[in-house]
């Protein structure tokens, strides 16, 4: 397979901001040359895996490509948007997708994968006005719970001397046709700053969701030069940003965050937590050609003791 890949360090990266409370010395800190690398994970974000355009061999590519890194991956974090869409989709078309991706698991996965749910996951919001949709045990989140084999949608899990949280992105909304707000919903925030405060400050902190908390590729999502003013909608970026920043500010070892769900790449620094968006396996939905100027691809990520990262862009064939 045909291999290129962008190496994120330090200030150098596709789509990059460094902002927040952070001066360009500081941005140019040298890497710590007695740092030891922990663990080495691969991120696959927004597989959107269906019965066309090839998906399936796809994502069967991508899960080949990195588990043949000559360095492999010990963990895969799946960042959602597992298969094509549920939102709208009957129940029988859904349960289809998902027994696609779990074919595919079954007979590629060979490494402990974690996972996250993503919009395109969560099973009938919008169809909410459908009486016998909203009845059906499978509306909302639990049918994904069921296919990922999540006892819960937001958790937390230790690896290698590092923390790692996971979430849900996802809050419902009557609001938005699409049926949700990237928010964290009350109950859930409450339960990260427990967690967090329980974590030991010397253990550094991955915090995983599917929909990017601060991005600077949510500006260039959709076009914005006809209203004069910078417009982010509130499904494609946490509107409730500042409030999960805050909470991290009261925590110096969280240091990264790792999302997609806009199937573009960028990595932004604000206040010493990076934040890493890192594309989608199915780039540009499986369709020909690039989305925005990103390709297929998932994201090779090196975790090290000292709480620093590297994140590689990795852009896969499918031939």
């Amino acid at each position: 397979m045909n291999r290129r890949h962008f190496l994120h360090r330090g200030g150098t990266f596709a789509l990059g901001v460094t902002a927040g409370l952070i001066t360009p010395a500081a941005a140019a800190t040298p890497i710590n040359p007695a740092r030891k690398r922990v663990l080495r994970a691969a991120h696959l974000t927004d597989v959107h895996v269906n019965h066309e355009n090839g998906s399936a061999d796809g994502m069967a590519a991508a899960i080949r490509h990195a588990q043949a890194q000559r360095d492999r991956p010990e963990l895969f974090l799946f960042g959602g948007d597992c298969i094509f869409d549920s939102l709208a989709t009957a129940k029988p078309r859904v349960i289809e997708q998902w027994d696609i991706w779990q074919r595919v698991l079954a007979a590629e996965l060979k490494t402990p994968a974690r996972a996250c749910l993503g919009n395109h996951d969560v099973f009938g919001w919008n169809n909410r006005k459908d009486a016998a949709v909203k009845r059906d045990a499978a509306y909302g989140k639990a049918l994904a719970l069921d296919k990922l084999g999540l006892a819960a949608r937001h958790y937390a899990f230790d690896q290698a001397g590092w923390h790692f949280v996971v979430l849900d992105s996802m809050e419902f909304t009557h609001a938005i046709n699409q049926g949700y707000l990237a928010r964290l919903d009350d109950e859930q925030f409450e339960w990260l700053a427990g967690d967090l405060a329980a974590v030991p400050a010397t253990t550094p902190i991955c915090v995983l969701s599917h929909i990017p908390i601060l991005s600077a590729a949510a500006f260039l999502f959709a076009e914005n030069s006809t209203t004069g003013t910078w417009q982010v909608p509130g499904f494609l970026m946490h509107v409730d940003a500042k409030r999960i920043k805050d909470l991290f500010a009261q925590h110096a070892n969280v240091k990264v965050c790792l999302s997609g769900h806009l199937h573009m790449v960028d990595d932004v620094t604000y206040n010493g937590v990076r934040y890493l968006c890192n594309g989608a396996v199915s780039g540009n939905w499986w369709k020909p050609g690039k989305w925005q100027d990103f390709d297929r691809a998932y994201a090779v990520i090196d975790f090290y003791d000292d709480g620093s990262v590297e994140n590689a862009i990795e852009f896969y064939t499918t031939t």
